[in-house]
Parts: structure tokens; C-alpha cells; sequence
């Protein structure tokens, strides 16, 4: 099954300093048949404006993925991490037993991100924060694991989640395969360009909702950036 989710119908909330859209229900947007696509919560596509941000506020018992578009976010926590993630980089947070954190966009740019919340497989637990780069050549043509919550996923950010969030970049007429288990669910959003998946074709920040599928392949119709969640 796939199911397109276009970019235009997803939820909308502009504050003026933040523009966002919700693939999923999240804050003043509420669907109820639209809660969660398996262990993933929420997918965000937020727009923050120059020196603006999210002030302090706290988050229990949800794991928490940014990947960042444009520009760059600085985030800083109760726990005392400060970091500045920029274009290409991801940061995640393992809420756990509580955090308190604030995210500003302290660019002369926008910042466009997609926020990434997957449900744990566990409650409680020290919170924990981390950022990586990933280099776009790197993921050139291919899937990288970018966040997992399998340990043989060693390279990328860990999660505490029965989940594994994967990047990759296409040009234009590449395919990428992704093999996923009938049982599991994935979501697929194009960060920019156009794709296939399965012979649905995406428009850049279009959702598409996956589950009940062997095998997802992608075939880029332009040069392409995509995001993957792969979840239990």
C-alpha cells in the first residue's frame, strides 16, 4: 500500500516566526484517523525565521530527530549539551524520564527542518542528546542509516525506538531499493525534487505513507533528497 499525502493538504500552522506543516496530527491540527503510521509520531516540516526559535519547554518518553534542510539550528538543554547542527547534519534526543530544551535559529537565514518523533520501546531513562554530520556525497545514490535503533547500525545516531530513520540523494533517473518488512511501516518524504515510489510519484515535501510493501523502490524523476523512516 502507498498512500501520497500531498504537501498542500498536510496540516498548517504559521505563527509568523514559524511556518509549519504537520504530516501527522500535532498541536491545533487534530485527524483522527492521521495519529501515527506505526511507532512514528510525528513528521514536521517547520520554517524558522532568522533569530527566532523554540524557547525552554520539556519532552518525556519520545525520541526526537531533526534533520536540517537550510540554514542551521543551536540547540541547548538542561542537561548542559549546547550544538549548532547545520544543512546536512542531524541532531537527536532521547527525552526519556525529561528534558527541558530550547532550539533557536540563530541564522540570518531561514532554517527548514524535518522534525522526527518516534516512540520509544521503552519508558524512563536518562535522557541523551548527540549530533552528526552526514555529508551529502556520502549517501550519493544510496540509503545511510542515520539514526537506528539496532545496534548493528553503528555508524549512525542511536535511538531508542524499534526504528531506523535512513537518508539518501538521487539524481535524476537513479533508483535506490530499500527492502522493508511487510509487518513495518515506512514514510517517505522528498526534501527537494520529484520521485516514484512504487509508481507513485512524490513532489518535493509530499508524504508517502508505506506499509504492507517487500520492497520500496524509488526512482528520482530530478536530482532528489530524500528522508526514509523504516519503524516497527
Amino acid at each position: 500500500m502507498i498512500e501520497l499525502r500531498p504537501f498542500h493538504q498536510l496540516g498548517h500552522a504559521d505563527h509568523g516566526w514559524l511556518n509549519a506543516r504537520h504530516h501527522f496530527s500535532f498541536g491545533d491540527y487534530h485527524d483522527p484517523a492521521n495519529i501515527h503510521h506505526g511507532s512514528l509520531r510525528v513528521w514536521n516540516d517547520d520554517e524558522i525565521a532568522p533569530n527566532t526559535g523554540f524557547p525552554p519547554h520539556p519532552h518525556a518518553n519520545m525520541e526526537i530527530i531533526t534533520y536540517v534542510r537550510e540554514g542551521a539550528i543551536t540547540h541547548q538543554d538542561s542537561l548542559g549539551n549546547k550544538g549548532r547542527t547545520e544543512a546536512g547534519d542531524v541532531q537527536v534526543m532521547s527525552a526519556g524520564s525529561g528534558i527541558r530544551h530550547a532550539e533557536y535559529n540563530l541564522e540570518p537565514v531561514t532554517t527548514k527542518i524535518f522534525q522526527i518523533w518516534i516512540m520509544p520501546t521503552q519508558q524512563g531513562g536518562q535522557p541523551t542528546w548527540g549530533a552528526k554530520p552526514f555529508p551529502k556525497a556520502d549517501r550519493s545514490g544510496k540509503f545511510v542509516t542515520i539514526a537506528s535503533g539496532f545496534a548493528a547500525d553503528n555508524d549512525a545516531l542511536p535511538i531508542r525506538a524499534d526504528a531506523r530513520v535512513l537518508a539518501t540523494t538521487l539524481k535524476a533517473g537513479e533508483t535506490a531499493e530499500y527492502a522493508l518488512d511487510a509487518t513495518r511501516f515506512g514514510y517517505l518524504v522528498p526534501a527537494t525534487g520529484a520521485i516514484e515510489v512504487n509508481g507513485v510519484r512524490a513532489d518535493s515535501r509530499d508524504g508517502v505513507a508505506i506499509a504492507q510493501e517487500s520492497t520500496v523502490k524509488i526512482t528520482a524523476l530530478e536530482d532528489s533528497e530524500l528522508v526514509l523512516v523504516d519503524a516497527a
